[in-house]
Parts: structure tokens; C-alpha cells; sequence
């Protein structure tokens, strides 16, 4: 699975993700994750036509999905997330601190390669001890099996390619659904509506439900906490 893409017109979803935590002064946790959720999607909202490639929307619509989950589970503590979701999270969360340490050495090395001299004159080594020399016997086949050798152990190191195909649904869709569903029976309740449904589609119906609650296109009543949430038009 790919999570980095850069182009000149726009960073990679990782890099996003990190310009924006960085940007709220917060440290990489799950909490920090679901502040910039609502950001990281108007970011990717607003990409260019020449960015909307599908392999690359491919890339930041998998992290929006996870970003999705953590959100939803920051505003309803009692969601319960399957096994693999809860290692999605944590996967995401773990790659995006590595990323941050890959970019902040990479950094460091430019700076020094910038500040100190990149190419020397043979005399500069005329006086300094031998520190390699090939024997005399070798060969260039030797070479180029140590270098065969060194790739092979290089490879296996190289994460397997995974392909991953999401179902997208957007807010808007709900939106539309839940107005629809309201026009027909003024009242209703939220498990009635999202009975039977994957998951992911559950976190986006609750997202348009508050979409709507926020335009004041419904009302929501709740009961006590954890309790039925009903809605009406």
C-alpha cells in the first residue's frame, strides 16, 4: 500500500497529515488525528484535476477513510471498531511517526551536505592511512556478486505491494438519503437507519446527520447518554 505522493502541486498524504499536526503544535496520537480530519478531507477536496489521478486519490482516500474511524470514535466513545480496524489506526498512526523521523534526517542531511565540501582533490588523502584496498586476486565477478548479494538482502526489506479497493461513499450521498428517508417518515431513529449497514457507511451516515443538524434541516433528540438517537424533519 502507497502512502506517500509528492508532485509539485501537492504533498502526499503523510506529508499532509504531518504539515498539519505540525501546524497545531500537537504531538502524533490518535487525538491529534481527529483534530485535523476535517482538514486533511477540505485538503483533499480542493486537489487540483491534474492531482485527481485515481492512483492517487487511492492513496489519500484510504488515509481519510482511517481518519474517519478515529474521528468517529473521538466523538462516540461507545463505536466499537473491528480488530482490523483498530490495526489500521495504529498502522497509520506508526507510519506517519516514522515518516516524520525519515523527513526530519533527511533534513539534517542536506543541511550537511549544504554546509560542508561534497568533493575533495586526491592530495587531500595522500597522507591519511589506508582504510580499504582491494586484495590483489579480486575479480570483477567477485564485485558484482557482493552487489547482487547486498541487493537481494536489500529486497527483502521492500514491504510486499498490497492492493486495496474501497467502496467510497460520500457525505453528500448521505445527505441526500437521509432527507429523502425523512420525506417519507418525518421521524426516525439513527439504528433504524443505519440497521444492517458496513460500518464505514454507518461513520458517514452519523457525519450527514451532523452535516444536516448544523444547516438546522433537522432536529436530533437524545435521551441520555449512549441512548437512541432520534431525527426528525
Amino acid at each position: 500500500m502507497s502512502y506517500l505522493v509528492k508532485l509539485d502541486q501537492f504533498s502526499g498524504p503523510l506529508d499532509k497529515l504531518l504539515e498539519l499536526i505540525e501546524a497545531k503544535k500537537l504531538e502524533i496520537t490518535t487525538i491529534s488525528l481527529a483534530a485535523v480530519t476535517e482538514d486533511f478531507l477540505n485538503y483533499l477536496k480542493a486537489l487540483s484535476a491534474e492531482a485527481r489521478h485515481p492512483s492517487v486519490l487511492a492513496d489519500f482516500v484510504v488515509v481519510a477513510s482511517r481518519l474517519l474511524l478515529i474521528k468517529s470514535k473521538s466523538i462516540l466513545p461507545s463505536l466499537e471498531l473491528t480488530q482490523e480496524e483498530e490495526v489500521d489506526i495504529r498502522d497509520l498512526e506508526a507510519r506517519l511517526k516514522i515518516y516524520k523521523e525519515f523527513k526530519n534526517a533527511a533534513l539534517n542531511l542536506n543541511q550537511a551536505w549544504d554546509k560542508n565540501p561534497s568533493a575533495f582533490a586526491r592530495q587531500f588523502l595522500m597522507n591519511l592511512p589506508v582504510v580499504f584496498y582491494p586484495p590483489k586476486d579480486l575479480q570483477a565477478s567477485d564485485l558484482e556478486k557482493a552487489i547482487l548479494s547486498a541487493l537481494n538482502q536489500l529486497q527483502s526489506l521492500i514491504p510486499e505491494k498490497q492492493t486495496v479497493r474501497r467502496i467510497v461513499i460520500s457525505v453528500e450521498e448521505k445527505v441526500k438519503e437521509l432527507l429523502r428517508r425523512l420525506q417519507e417518515q418525518a421521524q426516525q431513529s439513527f439504528s433504524q437507519i443505519s440497521k444492517d449497514r458496513p460500518k464505514l457507511e454507518i461513520i458517514v451516515l452519523f457525519l450527514a446527520m451532523l452535516h444536516l443538524l448544523r444547516d438546522h434541516l433537522i432536529t436530533v433528540e437524545q435521551s441520555g447518554q449512549f441512548s437512541e438517537i432520534t431525527i426528525k424533519k
